[in-house]
């Protein structure tokens, strides 16, 4: 059995949380999954609402996502939240177009993540970020993601690596993974359909090598593989969700 634990990344069902969080974290235990990510608190207010909600599903979070302009202006409250909901795990889930238009963005970038990222582990919390496929824009050889990896302080700016859009972006997620290696906390896990659409796909149902991603990152030691499918194309979101985790636990995983 594999030391990877399943999550779902909640934002694969926003448009149920956005009405009924507390009803749809229910569903979303009730398909299989103990551990979520937070991306918002859907329909409700406060982070003791949210905890709540969560308790009574029975879940706990493996993490959750905090925008990069909520972490400059109100970081202090964003980890009073999250000390609510018992999670010390914050993710920077993108970064905005106007920051990264050229290496020396993302050189800033990088000092920026690592000065969160540090006020973060003061109060004892981990600072990831999430990448997408427009880091792997190259500046003079280098990737935008590259540079935010060599300009960061790793004791302080760690990976959300997304094998989704390592692919999209051109990259091997399995070399990736290697290449990161124990810098990595968490995994994104969606599959890219067949065709030139590369549209997101449930885990196992299309044409990433999930069983060389999950090898890779058994060697790494990384512990968490969070499903997220941001699209999910008439399936209702519940239905993608199952088959992700049902497709993964073939596989091993949880």
């Amino acid at each position: 059995m594999s030391r990877i634990t399943p999550a779902l990344q909640l934002y694969t069902v926003r448009d149920l949380t956005r009405t009924d969080f507390a009803g749809t974290v229910k569903q979303v235990a009730a398909i299989g999954y103990r551990y979520v990510e937070l991306a918002g608190f859907g329909n409700l207010k406060t982070a003791a609402e949210v905890r709540d909600a969560l308790g009574e599903a029975g879940l706990k979070l493996a993490a959750a996502h905090a925008g990069i302009e909520q972490l400059e202006k109100e970081l202090d409250k964003v980890l009073d939240e999250q000390e609510i909901l018992g999670n010390r795990t914050i993710v920077c889930p993108y970064m905005p177009e106007p920051r990264r238009k050229d290496a020396a963005g993302w050189r800033k970038c990088a000092a920026d993540l690592s000065r969160i990222g540090q006020q973060c582990r003061r109060r004892g919390f981990e600072l990831a970020y999430h990448n997408h496929s427009f880091e792997f824009q190259v500046f003079d050889g280098v990737s935008g993601l590259d540079l935010l990896w060599q300009h960061s302080d790793p004791q302080f700016v760690r990976a959300e690596l997304d094998v989704y859009w390592v692919a999209h972006g051109g990259g091997d997620p399995v070399s990736y993974i290697e290449k990161l290696g124990s810098r990595i906390l968490l995994l994104h896990l969606k599959d890219m359909a067949a065709g030139p659409e590369r549209r997101f796909a449930e885990v196992g149902a299309g044409i990433l090598d999930f069983k060389a991603i999950l090898a890779a990152a058994e060697r790494q030691g990384i512990r968490w593989g969070v499903v997220e499918q941001d699209n999910c194309y008439g399936t209702p979101p519940l239905e993608a969700a199952r088959k992700s985790l049902e497709n993964l636990q073939r596989l091993g995983v949880g």
